[in-house]
């Protein structure tokens, strides 16, 4: 194995000594089920980290193969030398936004999920002879044929923020620049837009102290432009009498057509002192949002500052992160939202994504842990060895097996 990130990786286990860390051995290709020698991973897990923040700002990738039992050893190669942020994935490749330019580079994930350089296509010089923008989140659609980069200060004015289209050629790799689609008003969204299951039509939300805020609407063009469209919500949820209105913070889509929206109770321009509540909405065939939530029929969350929401792949779990850490809940379609669990950690959560056999997998930037969680509709653990210990985790994406 790499033993440089040997010396990094560790289980953090409550333990009964006054040892505060065991540093794992994790092999780099063993089976954690001791009765098969043939098992698969379930999913390559990749984590952009700093080694040591305080030596260099420099980054890596350590890729990580995760197992049936929600453990993880790491990949051979791993770390990887490549100094990006925000990393994303569609079964064949890894695409990561650099730190040392303004640069969008192609990885191709091999056997064994190690990673291999393909080439790279500078992004920051399509929206204006400036030279603006610096990449943020990014995601592929359904189909991993396009690519979309959140992108701040992005305008030729070096303003606003707005979502980047690229076009992937999935047999060489290369990305072809398709356009850029402002989102307009400050604040402007902080997420690349989460797709429904018509892969059509996308949405964001984001808040800015309950004076600035919207929910995002997008929808893709035939040849894979993301195209903003305004008012794309047609309707709030109804409040109590106590306050006039909601602001929203995230939105997340499940795979039909339907919208969780983690909502705040807001007197615009001012916050009020009341829980975030969960609203659901329903896409129309022309992607406007409509909800019939209300005051009386939304969940309360006990994350008030959310980071992160991701739906799970059976749109039946929607899992919320934030500073005060990771809660579950029942996701039920066009129906209510309804409680699932309190607070599974409270570590700062602020990236998340499934895999396709119930394991959740979390990074705590303040604490320095990525968390591994099984969830089901009926239950829910901790996975073996979890949480790991990473020093300054930064980006993390998932790639099912």
């Amino acid at each position: 194995m790499n033993h440089n990130l040997n010396r990094f990786l560790c289980l953090s286990a409550a333990l009964s000594t006054a040892a505060a860390c065991v540093y794992a051995q994790f092999p780099d290709s063993a089976t954690p089920d001791a009765t098969s020698t043939t098992a698969t991973p379930v999913a390559w897990v990749y984590v952009s980290y700093a080694p040591d923040i305080k030596v260099s700002n420099t980054h890596r990738i350590a890729g990580f193969k995760a197992w049936a039992n929600g453990s993880m050893t790491v990949m051979t190669g791993s770390p990887f030398n490549d100094d990006v942020g925000s990393i994303a994935v569609n079964g064949k490749y890894l695409m990561a936004a650099s730190n040392t330019g303004a640069y969008l580079e192609t990885y191709q994930m091999e056997a064994g999920g190690g990673l291999r350089y393909i080439r790279r296509i500078e992004y920051g010089h399509f929206n204006g002879s400036n030279d603006c923008g610096a990449a943020g989140p990014i995601s592929f659609d359904h189909t991993g044929s396009w690519l979309y980069v959140h992108e701040f200060d992005a305008t030729n004015a070096c303003t606003n923020t707005g979502v980047a289209s690229f076009a992937l050629n999935k047999s060489t790799g290369v990305l072809s620049y398709l356009g850029f689609s402002s989102d307009g008003a400050f604040p402007g969204s902080i997420k690349t837009p989460s797709l429904l299951g018509n892969d059509v039509d996308g949405y964001s939300a984001n808040d800015s102290a309950c004076m600035y805020y919207s929910i995002y609407g997008y929808r893709r063009a035939s040849n894979g432009m993301l195209n903003g469209f305004p008012n794309v919500n047609k309707n709030l949820p109804t409040p109590s009498s106590s306050f006039p209105g909601y602001v929203p913070n995230l939105a997340i889509a499940d795979p039909t057509n339907h919208v969780a929206v983690h909502m705040s109770p807001a007197d615009p321009p001012g916050c009020v002192n009341l829980p975030p509540q969960i609203a659901t909405y329903t896409a129309d065939s022309s992607g406007y949002l409509t909800t019939t939530s209300t005051y009386s029929n939304m969940p309360t969350t006990l994350v008030l500052t959310p980071y992160d929401m991701r739906m799970a792949p059976s749109g039946k779990l929607l899992a919320v992160g934030g500073q005060e850490g990771l809660q579950i809940f029942h996701f039920n379609g066009a129906s209510p939202t309804t409680h699932f669990t309190n607070l599974i950690t409270t570590a700062p959560i602020n990236l998340m994504f499934w895999d396709k056999t119930n394991h959740l997998y979390a990074i705590s930037q303040s604490t320095n842990k990525i968390f591994v969680f099984t969830i089901t509709p009926t239950g829910f653990s901790q996975a073996a060895g979890s949480p790991h210990t990473l020093p300054s985790p930064v980006a993390l994406i998932v790639q099912p097996r």
